[in-house]
């Protein structure tokens, strides 16, 4: 695909994302004072459009690159087995699967430290929107687009069938991170939505709902979580960039010890220590 293609894909694509879920969260509101152009907006932008016009391809390679080795692995007689069930049967199956694979590995996102170096990007959002669904760093998007699809790669589905999963679920994690409440009643339990994921981003690391299309596997495993109202705030507890530049080294840079252990806690280094600190972590890029 030609690059002008591709400018035009991401376009449309945007166009379509803003028609589908701005007057969703205009007759929806989750939180009814957010503006569009909310705070942090044109850095969301910057993912969106890395996300389309950079980093698709390689998640994609990825993709391509982890087929042709499930090829040489998995046992074509186990895939035959699979393709001559009812398409229903294996649709109900790759889902299930798919569901529980994403779980324990986004619960390691969020208890291991070097995933979570990367993973973070994703949680330094203080603003929920459909926009801020894109915020993420191409490395820990092709660790979830891998894992997500990897059941249905090992069973054999084809990989315009993948893309066709990637696609919903796509739009499915789009709108489960828009300015939404439509609170679903007892269906909550079965259906992934805006209230659920909301309660994933709210500072706590560990707050739960860590499912994908179904909070089944939450409900499962104990992690369920869906209050009566919003979060309060978003975000993570760490210090993080405030610029798209600064996001996407920084996960990839060395991590060492903000003070040694003689050096005064930060809530004493005064609003001049602060400020130099925050300075610090924001040098790795320039505003965007």
């Amino acid at each position: 695909m030609t690059l002008p293609a591709i400018v035009l894909s991401a376009g449309v694509s945007f166009l379509f994302l803003v028609a589908v879920f701005r007057p969703m969260e205009l007759a929806f509101p989750a939180k009814r004072s957010q503006r569009f152009f909310r705070p942090d907006w044109w850095t969301d932008l910057c993912f969106f459009l890395g996300q389309y016009l950079l980093f698709s391809g390689l998640v994609l390679w990825a993709l391509v690159y982890v087929n042709g080795w499930v090829d040489g692995v998995v046992p074509s007689s186990l895939r035959s087995v699979v393709a001559s069930q009812p398409w229903w049967l294996q649709a109900i199956e790759v889902v299930l699967l798919s569901d529980f694979f994403i779980y324990w590995a986004h619960r390691l996102q969020h208890s291991n430290a070097f995933l979570w170096r990367f993973h973070s990007v994703h949680h330094t959002a203080e603003h929920l929107d459909w926009l801020a669904a894109h915020r993420e760093h191409p490395l820990d998007t092709i660790y979830t687009v891998g894992i997500i699809n990897l059941p249905a790669v090992v069973l054999g589905f084809p990989l315009e069938t993948i893309a066709g999963l990637i696609a919903f679920r796509g739009i499915w994690a789009i709108y489960i991170h828009s300015n939404v409440r439509l609170p679903l009643g007892p269906l909550r339990v079965l259906v992934g939505a805006p209230e659920l994921h909301h309660w994933h981003h709210a500072k706590d690391r560990r707050a739960g709902n860590y499912a994908n299309v179904s909070p089944l596997m939450d409900v499962l495993f104990g992690t369920y979580v869906c209050p009566d109202h919003e979060p309060e705030s978003f975000g993570i507890e760490e210090p993080s960039p405030s610029n798209y530049v600064g996001h996407m080294v920084g996960p990839l840079l060395p991590k060492f010890k903000t003070h040694k252990a003689t050096d005064p806690p930060a809530d004493q280094l005064g609003p001049v220590g602060t400020a130099a600190a925050n300075s610090a972590i924001n040098a790795v890029g320039t505003r965007i």
